[in-house]
Parts: C-alpha cells; sequence; structure tokens
C-alpha cells in the first residue's frame, strides 16, 4: 500500500464500525456455529470482540501478524504470535471462525490461511485483491482506499473532497 495521503480517504466512526460489526455477526450466524474465533491483530480485535458478543462465542484467540509498519507501507510479514495448539487442533480450523478488519492485498489472510485451511474466514471491510480469501464480508472499497479506523482517528477538520481533487 502506498501513502494513504495519495489515496482516497475512508474515515469510519465507531459508530459505523460497531454497526458494520454486528452486521458481520448476522451473516455468519448463519454460517456457524463457531467453536472458537482467531482474531489478528491487532485490527480484528475489536470486531472480534462485537462477533464473539453477538454469536455467544466464548473461545477467544489470537495470530499476532506485523505487516504495516509505519502506517503507509505494507511490508514484510512477521507472525509475532501463533495460534494456541488447543484451536488449531479442532480439525485445521473446522468450526473455527478468523475474523480482521480489512482484507487489503491478502497477504495476511494467506498467511493465516496456511494455519487454518478449513477456517471461515470474514472481515468487515475488503478490497479487490484480497476478498478472494475471505469467506464472508461487509463491505468493498477500491484497492486505492485507505481505510481511517476509529482508533486511529481524533477529531479534526475534514477538507472538502472538491478541494482535494483539485488540488
Amino acid at each position: 500500500m502506498s501513502d494513504p495521503a495519495a489515496q482516497k480517504a475512508f474515515p469510519v466512526s465507531w459508530e459505523q464500525f460497531h454497526r458494520d460489526s454486528r452486521a458481520l455477526a448476522w451473516r455468519l450466524a448463519e454460517a456457524g456455529p463457531f467453536a472458537a474465533i482467531v482474531c489478528i491483530t491487532r485490527g480484528g480485535l475489536v470486531p472480534a470482540a462485537i462477533v464473539a458478543r453477538e454469536l455467544g462465542t466464548r473461545v477467544i484467540e489470537t495470530v499476532c501478524i506485523a505487516s504495516y509498519h509505519d502506517y503507509t507501507t505494507q511490508g514484510g510479514l512477521q507472525v509475532l504470535k501463533g495460534i494456541s495448539p488447543d484451536v488449531v487442533k479442532l480439525g485445521d480450523g473446522k468450526g473455527v471462525l478468523v475474523i480482521d478488519d480489512l482484507v487489503d492485498t491478502g497477504a495476511t489472510a494467506r498467511v493465516v490461511r496456511d494455519m487454518l485451511p478449513n477456517a471461515h474466514f470474514a472481515t468487515v471491510y475488503a478490497k479487490p485483491q484480497g476478498r478472494p480469501l475471505v469467506d464472508t464480508f461487509i463491505t468493498e472499497v477500491s484497492q486505492d482506499t485507505w481505510i481511517y479506523f476509529p482508533w486511529d482517528l481524533g477529531l479534526s477538520f475534514q477538507p472538502p473532497i472538491a478541494k482535494t481533487e483539485r488540488g
């Protein structure tokens, strides 16, 4: 991913993210039940908590993968923490729900799919390059869109679109 300033901005409020995460839970309710949720940190933590509440899932695991190293570029992937063997042994992921906030290029999703090939993979947002790797998502955005998640934002002025496009 290149410089977010050169891309389309898609700011997401806490309220919108909560609504989208609950919408994800509605879709996932028909795909379950799930014995466990694995959230990809850090972005998957918030939607995983919302989905776990809505679906009544109590076993929540994390897989920690670093891909964005400076908020502007996606670098080499580094698995910082793998998935618990207790969760992996659930049929290589059968009955496991993997949640992330966004699938972008699909690089992180591929790593997790290798760990849990039979898991159901869900994201709140999806971009075209990564979309084939997820089973369920809520909103697709273009590949050149930079999503500003609520945990990355403070309150500030946003210039009108017409002024930013004309330079």
